[in-house]
């Protein structure tokens, strides 16, 4: 029997049934609120109820979930259950859906209600989905089986499979440079090796600590913060249901005992924007980012404002935090941090070799770590292609000083990485060649100053006049929200004649990237 998280969770909740496990707050101001011996029960039943109607160990379970309590629930049903659990945003439009369903061939989805519809729109298109259900919602929807149904049909409440830690835990599909998400497998062992270091050492999560981190279902850094690392240290935490506003999040952790928060660059700016900071009193002992690279600025502010340091980290979908500001290692504004103790981060070259400190190359993770993934579905080729010999390549470039200090220096592929985002071109390029007007496109990360970058078509029309008309911005904006998930659509398009191209015709984005950086020094060396 091998590492199972879910019976982890159990056994601190036997030991401590009444400690809080979940605090909800929803939009409206209202606290729900979840305790580790109830969360232990749910999930027990849940889990018996799925293996009673007909889901089993390694089945692959597509989850559309937004904040709440309720993915908490899920998870570790279908971590008891022994499934493969498929984290989706609840942004995600119906070819998203249908591309991780088929690609997956996954058996099972586990939706909110408001979703309901998108999958029902490519449910004909995926044969292998046999079992469909639904949250929340006051009516039965027809097709549709209401989880708390998979909750009464339950009649044991310790229901959790046999795992082995080679078993398929986490399928998490994140963006390429070209074709369709990958799908990284992440295997039952991962939470162990995630608690180890990142769970521990960087987010730092106590069992006294009421901890909030951002991050919502669906994306890699749900599992690691809010999931695992709240979880599996003991922890409550904390929930916003709300949209992201930098004057309500600073209200709320003025308002609740929040002493641990973890958030991405994007909000910690715009929180320190907001006027008048002397008004908010918090509470924290200790906060981390993780997303991007987090400005000096930011880092001064909560100093000076709230007497706490804001530490970085990096890490990906494909690992677990690989470099951070550890608690007690000295803050470097504009750094990373360092490799944790026996993590083994190199910077190297083109082939793999070990760089001397300074000279800029590849961030990259030795295959031996424990926590790297175990490669991308059903597709060796760009596994492999990830690797230069025995390290795997991040994708992004970096340099290390003599003192182990890790130092970004920018995406070394057309990745976009926006507010926490990671963005694939191609994603949003096929969005745009899909609108009758669009003859070819090229989509970069142009620097900005809120959200780190921000998506940037170049356009080149089918009819050059269509550029005069005022409104085609915001339509061709609106027709990439609609096809797919409207956090990639480009805030910023520009219609040009022809794109930068090779001798064999392959765009150069390498270039257009080139020179949104030149236009972004220009506009800050002009600026007062």
């Amino acid at each position: 029997m091998g590492y199972n998280f879910a019976r982890e969770v159990d056994k601190y909740a036997e030991a401590h049934p009444e400690k809080l496990a979940v605090l909800c707050v929803d939009a409206q101001g209202q606290p729900h609120r979840l305790h580790y011996g109830e969360l232990a029960l749910r999930t027990g039943r849940l889990a018996n109820g799925l293996s009673r109607i007909g889901l089993k160990r390694q089945d692959r379970v597509l989850v559309l979930l937004p904040r709440g309590i309720e993915p908490y629930v899920v998870y570790l049903a279908l971590l008891k259950l022994g499934a493969t659990i498929m984290p989706g945003s609840e942004m995600l439009r119906a070819a998203d859906v249908r591309y991780r369903v088929q690609h997956a061939k996954a058996r099972a989805v586990i939706v909110h209600h408001s979703l309901v519809g998108v999958v029902d729109e490519i449910r004909a298109e995926c044969p292998s989905l046999e079992y469909f259900f639904v949250v929340g919602g006051e009516q039965e929807v027809p097709g549709w089986t209401p989880v708390s149904a998979a909750l009464d049909v339950a009649s044991v409440a310790d229901f959790i499979a046999d795992t082995e830690d080679t078993d398929v835990a986490f399928l998490s599909y994140t963006s390429g440079t070209t074709g369709g998400p990958k799908g990284v497998i992440h295997t039952y062992d991962w939470p162990r090796e995630h608690l180890r270091v990142a769970g521990t050492h960087w987010f730092d999560a106590h069992e006294d600590d009421l901890a909030w981190a951002t991050a919502g279902p669906g994306w890699a850094k749900w599992v690691w913060s809010p999931f695992v690392s709240v979880l599996g240290n003991g922890a409550t935490g904390f929930v916003y249901q709300g949209r992201f506003q930098p004057e309500v999040f600073l209200s709320l952790l003025d308002q609740y005992p929040i002493s641990l928060l973890c958030a991405t660059p994007t909000e910690y700016r715009l929180m320190a924007k907001v006027p008048d900071l002397d008004r908010y009193h918090l509470h924290l002992r200790s906060a981390c980012s993780a997303g991007e690279p987090l400005n000096r600025e930011v880092i001064d502010t909560f100093r000076r404002q709230f007497g706490i340091t804001v530490r970085d980290g990096y890490g990906q979908t494909e690992n677990t935090l690989l470099v951070g500001t550890f608690q007690g290692l000295e803050v470097r504004p504009g750094s990373m941090g360092k490799p944790f103790p026996g993590t083994p981060v190199a910077i190297v070259d083109d082939e793999g070799h070990e760089l001397p400190a300074g000279e800029v190359g590849h961030i990259a993770v030795h295959r031996s770590f424990p926590a790297l993934f175990k490669g991308y579905l059903d597709d060796p080729e760009r596994t492999a292609r990830a690797f230069r010999g025995d390290w795997y390549i991040t994708g992004d470039k970096g340099r290390m000083d003599e003192d182990g200090y890790v130092w970004f220096e920018g995406r070394a592929d057309d990745i976009i990485i926006s507010a926490g985002y990671t963005i694939g071109p191609f994603e949003v390029e096929d969005a745009l060649v899909k609108h009758p007007k669009v003859a070819e496109c090229a989509v970069v990360a142009s620097p900005d100053d809120e959200r780190g970058h921000i998506v940037k078509a170049f356009v080149v029309l089918r009819n050059p006049a269509d550029a005069e008309d005022p409104g085609l911005v915001s339509e061709l904006q609106e027709h990439v929200k609609q096809v797919t998930a409207p956090y990639k659509y480009p805030r910023a398009i520009e219609f040009v004649e022809s794109l930068p191209k090779t001798t064999s015709g392959k765009i150069r984005r390498v270039e257009l990237r080139q020179l949104e950086e030149e236009r972004y020094r220009a506009r800050k060396a002009g600026s007062p």
